[in-house]
């Protein structure tokens, strides 16, 4: 049985004869449905058992959805993928090393600012420090990577469990202090762990509701910084800065510098600013607008540096870049007065248009346009993959995701399928063939789980192209081969199909016919490249 969100949402907890594990157990699991926490992705354990049954029956009674997967790497960016659209979600592992797979996802929650609740069970602290099996010192296991960390006794009175859930819950979701990111419960359990003699179905107890903590986000109003249009400025969105700066930038006549997964690339945009900004236009600038966090081209880092212009980072939290502590001031949102120049953006375009007419896209270039022009829900992998789309995606941009909280290669397709969950619809998923190999497992379907639609495209380079545009790059040969490229010897589409997915080939001109084809169930499509 469920409710809305709000009202009184809880599992029976456990007569006093049941063990005080699965009374604690249902306690955290209710208070989690009941605080609005409706995906939890569970790794099988032991010392889990008791949250594993709690879980098992809240799904059987509609209160949540639960997703099984036996990684617990993947586990945690699967949970991450369901964050990223809903705002939170739950990842639940036994005791151990377990819980330390899920540091990856952990740390880019943490730098993304996504609400990823990690619940891990533990051995009774006891037995801490004594060598018992699988027993380690997970309070704190994640560092400053965490909003919020709680350490629940295996005795813990369960009328305490519903107020830890809910300082958990509004600092995963950023009520108060605007910054949202992960937490930890670690719970303690005691034996006996399985199964509860009574399985009843959950029922309603009195005074299982949230705390609403959510109130204290509707206090907040912004004093938007009103901005003169005059100055010439140039603004930058990085990921994750969201359509409402490219409105101000429309609005203003500013040129509009956008990445990939900032939300903001529109037909307004200027497509080619990482080559602009290497040219004598930039000198002109005089105002420098940020919003987001961009960390794909070293064009923009130098300009983010400059101390010719002033800078001016929008941020609504207590997080933003400015790498090199040029930034002028910090404000939590803008507003234009006036208009700029029209010839400023006249100019910004004709050099952009002129830059397109003698360009010569790159195979790689060319099948990114064209999945970008496919539309539909589309996340991006790091290095060459997602600078493949920034050089040269334009026009109306699909719904676009990355991990570019520490832009890491892991965890890619487990974030997809996350989405993928979450969206309740196809994704398409674009990555080099060392994030597939990094994250390929994640393709693998348990039995009883539900398919997912996504469509996996790697474009296969034979190693790490990004490295041959950086300094190591200067000297290829075996030595660059080995220590950088690193290709591996096998084949993506027979991996591919013995972990459960379908698998073809194209080449990158003949994309759009692959494309065209509705996503249905797990394919992979390797398109194959010559690193240049």
């Amino acid at each position: 049985m469920s409710s809305e969100a709000g009202g009184a949402v809880s599992l029976e907890l456990e007569p006093e004869r049941n063990a005080q594990s699965h009374a604690l157990a249902r306690a955290l699991v209710a208070h989690l449905a009941a605080a609005g926490v409706r995906n939890v992705v569970l790794c099988p354990g032991s010392r889990s058992a008791p949250l594993a049954y709690a879980l098992a029956d809240a799904e059987r009674a509609g209160l949540l959805t639960l997703h099984v997967r036996v990684d617990e790497r993947s586990a945690g960016f699967v949970a991450l993928g369901i964050a990223t659209v809903h705002g939170t979600a739950a990842v639940v592992t036994t005791s151990g090393t377990a819980v330390a797979n899920l540091h990856p996802a952990v740390l880019e929650a943490s730098h993304a600012g996504r609400g990823l609740v990690v619940v891990s069970a533990d051995r009774p602290a006891e037995l801490r420090g004594t060598g018992a099996n699988q027993t380690t010192q997970q309070p704190g296991i994640f560092g400053a990577a965490t909003r919020y960390d709680a350490d629940l006794p295996a005795d813990t009175p369960l009328t305490s469990v519903r107020g830890t859930v809910a300082r958990a819950l509004a600092a995963a979701r950023g009520a108060i202090t605007r910054d949202p990111g992960p937490v930890l419960l670690n719970v303690q359990f005691r034996e006996p762990l399985g199964p509860p003699p009574e399985r009843a179905l959950p029922a309603v107890v009195a005074g299982a509701k949230p705390i609403a903590v959510q109130a204290a986000v509707a206090s907040v109003h912004y004093v938007p910084c009103v901005l003169d249009a005059a100055p010439r400025t140039v603004v930058i969105a990085g990921d994750g800065a969201g359509h409402e700066i490219a409105e101000v930038a429309e609005r203003a006549g500013w040129p509009l510098l956008a990445e990939p997964s900032s939300g903001a690339r529109t037909a307004y945009s200027v497509t080619r600013y990482r080559d602009l900004l290497s040219t004598p236009i930039v000198d002109r600038v005089e105002r420098v607008i940020v919003a987001g966090h961009p960390t794909l081209s070293r064009p923009v880092s130098k300009l983010l540096a400059t101390t010719d212009a002033e800078i001016v980072i929008v941020s609504p939290g207590p997080r933003w870049t400015d790498v090199a502590a040029a930034a002028t001031r910090v404000v939590p949102a803008i507003e234009v007065s006036g208009a700029a120049d029209p010839e400023w953006l006249a100019r910004w375009r004709r050099a952009d248009a002129e830059l397109a007419a003698r360009s010569h896209p790159s195979a790689q270039q060319r099948a990114a346009e064209a999945i970008w022009r496919a539309g539909g829900n589309l996340v991006l992998g790091s290095s060459s993959t997602i600078r493949a789309f920034d050089a040269c995606a334009h026009g109306p941009q699909p719904r676009v995701w990355a991990n570019r909280g520490l832009a890491g290669i892991d965890g890619t397709i487990s974030t997809a399928i996350g989405i993928a969950h979450a969206l309740r619809e196809p994704v398409r998923v674009v990555v080099g063939d060392l994030t597939f190999l990094h994250d390929a497992t994640a393709l693998v379907r348990g039995l009883h789980e539900p398919d997912v639609d996504m469509q996996v495209i790697v474009f296969d380079d034979a190693g790490g192209s990004i490295f041959g545009s950086l300094e190591y790059g200067s000297q290829p040969g075996e030595e660059f081969e080995r220590l950088f490229a690193t290709p591996q010897a096998l084949s993506i589409p027979a991996l591919a199909r013995s972990l459960g997915a379908d698998a073809s080939e194209c080449a990158p001109d003949t994309i759009a016919n692959a494309l065209a084809a509705p996503i249905v169930g797990r394919s992979v499509i390797r398109v194959p490249l010559e690193r240049s």
